[in-house]
């Protein structure tokens, strides 16, 4: 989903009107957190694209979540992929050639797979060039990285699990990573178009909010309640009937809107 997105959240209603509840049974585990819906009603979400910090910066880089703070982002949002090595870098194409200069630095490696690549050698390429040459020399950072640049920030983060069918156990590595610091216990959600990731992501930290990428058919919502929290359509597929069916699953629906402008504000 390259450039900029509209999140329009639509959280289920109070418990009292919604009795009884219908969520299929799961596992106990902590309450999950609430995001901040206080400005216009509703989540802001940078990063890549949502509150368009994306549009002055380049994508999946600290400079844009750094900017998307400065713009008064509630969340940012970020994807993930993993190296040949094994280590979590954020990159939105699971090749390298549209945000990076990976085809100048290794001409004798295309099609220049994120997969294909050692850290180290991902390190050596300019993520922001393509973007401005204000943003020269803008590194691809790892997860951990960007974790511990906005630790402080107070922002949440939505993060996509790219491709998850590529990177064997990347589920693992990722919970390992966000479970390292404390300070972001509650402000993670994790997503991704492929749902059994997404299981078996929750099997794994099942205190962790899921959002599963898509439009599930009605019929195969009750199943997915017993790990999902959130249903992330395309805003298009969003439907009134659609949201209460949702809502009586006790899960939430969160629109992507792919606009170019502003405003970057959920319902």
């Amino acid at each position: 989903m390259v450039g900029g997105q509209v999140l329009l959240v639509v959280a289920p209603d109070s418990e009292e009107n919604h009795a009884p509840a219908t969520r299929p049974h799961r596992r106990d585990r902590p309450d999950r957190p609430h995001l901040d819906r206080s400005r216009h009603g509703g989540v802001r979400a940078s990063g890549r694209g949502p509150s368009r910090a994306s549009a002055y910066a380049p994508e999946n880089t600290v400079a844009a979540f750094d900017l998307a703070r400065d713009q008064g982002a509630d969340m940012f949002e970020l994807d993930v992929q993993e190296t040949r090595d094994h280590h979590l870098v954020l990159m939105h194409d699971t090749t390298l050639g549209r945000t990076t200069d990976a085809e100048e630095v290794f001409p004798g490696r295309a099609p220049w797979r994120v997969g294909d690549l050692t850290l180290a050698e991902i390190r050596k390429l300019d993520a922001g060039s393509w973007f401005s040459r204000k943003y020269a020399g803008e590194a691809v950072p790892t997860l951990g990285e960007a974790l511990r640049a906005m630790r402080g920030s107070g922002l949440g983060l939505l993060l996509e699990i790219k491709e998850p069918r590529l990177y064997p156990g990347i589920e693992a590595r990722v919970a390992e990573e966000i479970g390292r610091d404390p300070a972001w216990r509650g402000r993670v959600v994790v997503q991704s178009f492929d749902w059994d990731s997404m299981r078996r992501f929750h099997r794994l930290m099942p205190g962790v909010p899921i959002g599963l990428l898509g439009t599930p058919q009605v019929a195969d919502l009750p199943g997915l309640a017993r790990f999902a929290d959130q249903i992330n359509p395309p805003y298009a597929d969003v439907t009134e009937e659609y949201v209460r069916r949702v809502h009586r699953l006790r899960m939430k629906v969160l629109g992507l809107d792919r606009r170019t402008t502003p405003p970057p504000y959920a319902a």
